[in-house]
């Protein structure tokens, strides 16, 4: 892990880095799966950032003004949070068109979060297709 990195999830608080380091296996594990070849790790605008040479950077963070929830956040110029809204809106919650929300205290919708990362770090590849191609 990237010294910058480990420092800020030294930062957060317990429930917190419990939930940021499992969405950021499922990055490494995601990008593994697809052969998606090495990741970059490192911090932008403070917060962790994750890319690959197929995808949009996905960044997660926690914030104490919010200490009930962490994000996953997506580059705002592109459509992955409206697809996501568009896919998982009923199971998914949503701040603008940049994050996905996700509380602290309840369970991870796996499967789903699982896929709009996947979808994160696919995007330079289906950024062209309705929906992303899903």
């Amino acid at each position: 892990m990237d010294i910058s990195v480990n420092n800020r999830f030294k930062s957060y608080p317990e429930n917190a880095r419990s939930k940021i380091e499992i969405l950021r296996g499922w990055i490494f594990e995601i990008s593994a799966s697809l052969d998606l070849g090495k990741i970059e790790e490192s911090l932008k605008w403070g917060e962790p950032s994750y890319s690959v040479k197929t995808g949009s950077p996905i960044r997660i963070d926690w914030k104490p003004k919010s200490p009930n929830n962490c994000y996953l956040l997506f580059n705002c110029n592109t459509t992955l949070v409206d697809t996501f809204r568009e896919l998982y809106g009923n199971l998914l919650e949503f701040q603008g068109n940049r994050a996905i929300v996700v509380s602290l205290s309840e369970e991870l919708p796996e499967a789903a979060i699982k896929h709009c990362i996947e979808l994160g770090l696919t995007y330079k590849t289906r950024k062209h297709l309705p929906l992303l191609g899903t």
